[in-house]
């Protein structure tokens, strides 16, 4: 809990009675135990930690034995496309094309859930997250777009096992692995899920990221935010705060990626799975200057299972969503960069913490033989973050007005990103 291999799913406090909260959720968010479980309730709150371990192979043929394609990277698949929700309010209102609010509308609609677990910005709160049942479209609305600061949706399964009906849930990689493993050993907490999505994932930042941003337009008093988005407007969206006092700050969001370095979740940084490779459907965005110069919004979808295989056909004869088949190939090649940070920068960092002596993930499964240049572009992309993760690198980024700042970043990245593009492509598909 105190590590950075705690991935802040929440499991632990939504199955722990009580006896262990979250604390600080505008600092670190951790865990806090304030009565030890006893010895079989630890093990079940220990069986369901997904920071520690998650044995990638062992759950794939437990939960996709029959998926008739795979790729290290991609996870299993039936099928891969771009796509996108037909209505536009549900595609407008979604981080890319709308995909996973269209298909828990239409789940909800069809009669088959009552309800689905989806993660909001809290109404008490509006500065946290806050995960809920939605039991309506308005509400499934309402949790739509992507939140970039820590959330823990596990926190309430106590109340995802109360729930009168069917749930579809939405969850990030390591909360949707602890629901599988949880489903593994038919934990009654989990008894009511039927069908799970989740959205690609790149990182999570900490609280300190919204206020630095507010900081850096010289707003001191963070507690008096109305409204905070980070994908609002037209796709690729922007982040967006509205305070009580009716001021609004604005940041196109690749300038507002400037945040990241300062503000990352290190186990953002230990975590292998971009793109969701345990749920029945996962999408995110369409990367690609084809789709990209188009605005408006397009995903990526995987359909993963026989179930999320059916639900976007049904759709799709029904004329809600659109469906364009792409090869795996394309698929990489669109997420390149995001491949390269997980599947390669992620083995290379547990190599380097398992050299320190620190503590490692076990995912079943490892992945080396990355040429040299990998390696010392590792070594630098390391020591950026440890540098950027300081108070005064963070004190420094505050003095500068964001929308400079986030030029700037956005034109380093492109240098970097040409830079550094053989070194990631190179055997990207081997």
């Amino acid at each position: 809990m105190n590590s950075h291999l705690c991935n802040r799913c929440g499991s632990c406090v939504g199955l722990s009675e009580g006896k262990i909260i979250f604390t600080d959720r505008e600092g670190d968010y951790r865990p806090r135990v304030l009565q030890e479980p006893d010895e079989a309730h630890s093990a079940r709150l220990l069986h369901a930690c997904t920071g520690k371990d998650f044995n990638f192979p062992a759950y794939r043929k437990m939960f996709y034995g029959d998926s008739p394609d795979f790729h290290t990277y991609t996870g299993p698949f039936y099928k891969i496309f771009i796509a996108h929700a037909n209505n536009e309010k549900i595609r407008q209102t979604g981080a890319s094309g709308g995909m996973l609010s269209a298909m828990l509308i239409y789940l909800l609609q069809s009669g088959q859930i009552e309800g689905a677990v989806v993660t909001g910005m809290s109404k008490e709160k509006p500065l946290l997250t806050q995960s809920f049942m939605a039991t309506t479209e308005d509400e499934i609305l309402q949790a739509a777009q992507s939140k970039y600061i820590i959330t823990s949706v596990n926190e309430i399964l106590p109340e995802i096992a109360a729930f009168d009906g069917r749930l579809a849930y939405v969850g990030l990689p390591g909360q949707v692995q602890s629901i599988r493993k949880l489903q593994e050993i038919s934990d009654p907490s989990v008894r009511n899920i039927r069908y799970v999505f989740g959205p690609f994932y790149g990182n999570t930042l900490h609280f300190s990221s919204v206020r630095s941003f507010l900081r850096s337009y010289r707003i001191k008093d963070y507690q008096n935010i109305q409204q905070l988005d980070f994908r609002y407007g037209e796709w690729p969206g922007n982040m967006r705060v509205e305070m009580k006092d009716g001021r609004t700050v604005e940041l196109p969001k690749f300038h507002a990626n400037y945040l990241i370095p300062f503000h990352i979740m290190k186990n953002s940084l230990l975590c292998t799975d971009l793109a969701n490779e345990f749920a029945d459907v996962s999408g995110g965005d369409a990367w690609a200057p084809v789709y990209e110069e188009r605005g408006k919004g397009f995903s990526m979808v995987l359909g993963r299972s026989r179930e999320g295989m059916r639900i976007l056909s049904e759709m799709e004869s029904k004329g809600l969503i659109t469906l364009q088949p792409i090869t795996v190939d394309e698929a990489i090649t669109m997420h390149s960069h995001g491949y390269d940070l997980k599947k390669r920068g992620t083995f290379i960092r547990i190599k380097f913490r398992k050299m320190l002596g620190q503590a490692i993930p076990d995912y079943g499964y490892n992945l080396s033989g990355f040429p040299f240049s990998r390696y010392v572009m590792e070594v630098i992309i390391d020591a950026l973050f440890m540098v950027a993760g300081t108070r005064f690198a963070r004190w420094v980024a505050e003095q500068i007005p964001p929308p400079f700042i986030g030029k700037v970043f956005e034109k380093s990245r492109k240098i970097w990103k040409k830079a550094t593009f053989s070194i990631k492509r190179e055997n990207l598909n081997g």
